[in-house]
């Protein structure tokens, strides 16, 4: 225990959802299915007419609202000093966690609609299996630098052991680089 440094507790970081944007069409979808519904109650002659036009907009409202809102509240990104968290999902959960120290390298993709409005999808390498996928989190260059960061202070002994095995694997033993 002499040699050991004491253990700094986990902090958060981040707390991110996927960009808001993604309600905005389905709010606009809302808006309409309601001045739909309220047109065809006040416009329409006959009852059923007027009860398919207010079913209509309830079906409207929970299949092009309702969903994507309930999908884009069960998706959560936690971002802590140890780990990156991601849960996705309000009845089947799904939570995937990725430590620091196994991460390799962190890459920023943006379409040109995200890149208006500053999110992005940051792409977190581990190099074992396909890259760990932060969709569409808002201001993504903030968050990919934040990783990095984090990646880099990381001091665990696996991270510590793969940059000293990357570093011996590049450069010989006796120190000459060799041309092909």
């Amino acid at each position: 225990m002499t040699g050991e440094q004491p253990r700094v507790p986990e902090r958060v970081i981040a707390r991110v959802r996927p960009h808001a944007r993604a309600l905005a069409l389905p709010s606009l979808l809302l808006i309409a299915a309601c001045g739909g519904a309220a047109y065809g109650v006040t416009a329409l002659d006959e009852e059923w007419q007027r009860l398919a036009a207010v079913a209509g907009a309830a079906l409207v409202a929970v299949l092009l609202f309702l969903l994507p809102l309930v999908r884009w509240l069960g998706t959560h990104y936690l971002i802590t000093t140890r780990r990156v968290v991601l849960r996705t999902g309000l009845i089947a959960r799904t939570r995937q966690e990725l430590l620091h120290g196994r991460s390799y390298d962190v890459r920023l993709r943006q379409s040109p609609l995200q890149r208006l409005f500053g999110s992005g999808d940051v792409l977190i390498n581990t190099g074992l299996d396909a890259p760990v996928v932060l969709r569409d989190a808002p201001r993504a260059l903030l968050v990919q630098e934040a990783l990095g960061d984090l990646m880099e202070a990381s001091t665990s002994s696996v991270a510590a052991q793969r940059r000293q095995t990357a570093a011996t694997s590049v450069i010989p033993p006796d120190g000459r680089l060799r041309s092909r």
